[in-house]
């Protein structure tokens, strides 16, 4: 007798199996879904907080008092807050674009991870584990949806991060190789103009490129065959995907269409706006084509010195291009069914010796959605008086996750991958759906 698999593998020279992988690269919704795609804006350093979307008038008015930390002194916010939209949402004054969308914004105020050193939490944030190897978030989503464009890759990710762990926030771990990011520039050149590397070959035409293609994954099949290796099936499906991008993708990227307009709705045109806003850009650009998942990056919020001049540069440079993509996608009818997630890995804390920075905070900070499900202008978790650690309405990153995952329709604890002997999932074991915030 035959395994379902071996029937695979051997029908059409097993052509069977390789039906069977393209299916189980997407599982399919688990219920209707409340968004289709994902677009992340990871601030990578840590906001604070306190100087973004968590006014704290008492740790102001306590400035130079000594703290929780040893001799370490409170350091109140130097800018105002004010209420903005029906919802009184109290954002910074230092980004005004973004608080005209207040009452677009579902804020996270009480959320909390395990680690605070850099790399382990932007792991977790991204993968659900600091401590082992595991597949992004984006990855289990493409594996859970697969992607609503054939052309494209599923998840993709702008100005990635290459250092403190790199591409293994990205990476499919052990899930098929199709999950993976498809890395677009590098955060360690801020700036450079995004490029796709290898994506064309100067020396074959399509014609020839196909023929050779063809061979290879002629022998790819018959690997398979004998194998029913899911390496293989990775690889193969990695392959045409990769061929089919050397067209769809650089149109996708192209911006020589977008209008005056379009490019100064996102602070696209100029300084100090223009390499964020190009990037918030082409997010909408990639969500409107049918990727599933995209990730920006945006560094420099480690800000252990030069809080003051810090906030302003970065506030300057992501405030227009965020409320121009939250503008842009709600205009198209996009907003409804994509869901825009704010944040980074950790806050800050409300104390620090030099008065000109802030130390990392693992217990209490900041995140916020934005469409996709979400309730708009919605407050959920607090943060003590000072802001050093959640006191309600507590969201775990696991919780994220696993709430992230039910709006695109996947419920977390059925979203598993076999390996190694065990059932793998974004949440580990944990893990949450936060009700409260569901629209």
């Amino acid at each position: 007798m035959f395994s379902r698999r071996q029937l695979l593998r051997h029908t059409s020279a097993g052509f069977g199996a390789l039906a069977f992988s393209g299916l189980s690269h997407a599982q399919g919704a688990h219920f209707p879904a409340k968004a289709k795609r994902v677009i992340f804006l990871c601030m990578r350093g840590g906001p604070s907080q306190m100087e973004t979307f968590d006014p704290k008038p008492e740790l102001t008015k306590r400035t130079g008092q000594q703290g929780r930390r040893g001799n370490v002194k409170l350091l109140g916010s130097k800018w105002k807050f004010a209420k903005h939209g029906q919802s009184g949402i109290d954002v910074v004054e230092l980004m005004p674009e973004i608080a005209k969308h207040a009452d677009k914004l579902c804020l996270l105020r009480g959320m909390t991870t395990d680690n605070e050193n850099h790399p382990q939490a932007l792991e977790q944030l991204h993968t659900g584990s600091f401590q082992f190897v595991r597949p992004s978030m984006g990855a289990w989503a493409v594996h859970g949806l697969g992607t609503e464009n054939a052309d494209l890759p599923g998840f993709i990710s702008i100005n990635p991060l290459t250092a403190l762990g790199g591409l293994r926030y990205y990476s499919s771990s052990f899930l098929p190789a199709a999950c993976s990011a498809t890395l677009l520039g590098d955060a360690n050149r801020p700036g450079a103009k995004l490029t796709l590397g290898d994506i064309t070959n100067p020396r074959l035409q399509n014609s020839a490129q196909r023929e050779q293609l063809d061979l290879l994954q002629a022998m790819n099949r018959d690997l398979l065959t004998q194998t029913a290796d899911p390496r293989v099936e990775g690889i193969i499906d990695s392959y045409e995907l990769a061929f089919r991008m050397q067209g769809e993708l650089p149109r996708v990227m192209d911006l020589s269409g977008e209008s005056k307009e379009t490019l100064q709705l996102y602070g696209a045109d100029k300084s100090p706006t223009e390499t964020f806003g190009r990037q918030c850009l082409l997010a909408r650009r990639f969500a409107e084509a049918g990727v599933r998942f995209i990730e920006i990056s945006h560094l420099e919020w480690d800000l252990h010195g030069s809080l003051y001049s810090g906030m302003i540069r970065n506030c300057a440079q992501i405030d227009k291009p965020i409320a121009g993509l939250l503008q842009d996608l709600d205009q198209r009818g996009l907003l409804e069914d994509t869901l825009v997630l704010w944040g980074g890995e950790f806050g800050r804390t409300p104390d620090d010796a030099s008065q000109d920075g802030r130390g990392h905070n693992n217990k209490g900070y900041t995140m916020w959605m934005a469409g996709g499900g979400v309730k708009a202008g919605h407050i959920h978790g607090v943060t003590d008086e000072l802001g050093y650690e959640a006191v309600d309405g507590k969201v775990h990153i696991h919780d994220l996750h696993a709430t992230l995952l039910h709006l695109l329709g996947l419920d977390h604890e059925r979203l598993t991958f076999r390996h190694g002997g065990r059932d793998f999932r974004l949440t580990d074991v944990h893990g949450k759906v936060v009700k409260q915030i569901l629209a």
